[in-house]
């Protein structure tokens, strides 16, 4: 079941505070950026944000689920946590802060 366009919307509305959010579609689903760094995929109207040590910590006790098939566990974040945008930014910038800058792909057939 491939996720709502409103759920994608509300998501970026809620952590909006957290930078220059935007979502792509991926695979049938959506990959969440903030500043340009990948933090979270939306699948199956589902929230899973990348697992940092400090994401972890600021959460506390949480749960881990994979996005889809054969993909690591990330951080699991359950619908009604969705509706507290400042909880849910927080989260957002935390675990942006320690994720790597992505490099940037190189086009096909030429070499960098």
């Amino acid at each position: 079941m491939a996720s709502k366009q409103s759920t994608i919307d509300f998501i970026l509305e809620q952590i909006a505070a957290a930078g220059e959010v935007s979502a792509k579609k991926m695979f049938g689903e959506y990959g969440v950026y903030c500043d340009g760094k990948i933090v979270a995929f939306v699948c199956d109207d589902q929230l899973f944000v990348k697992p940092t040590n400090a994401g972890k910590a600021f959460i506390g006790e949480f749960t881990e689920g994979c996005p889809y098939p054969g993909a690591k566990p990330y951080l699991f974040i359950s619908g009604d946590q969705w509706d507290d945008s400042e909880w849910l930014t927080n989260l957002i910038k935390i675990s942006m802060t320690k994720l790597p800058i992505q490099k940037k792909k190189s086009p096909k057939g030429k070499k960098v």
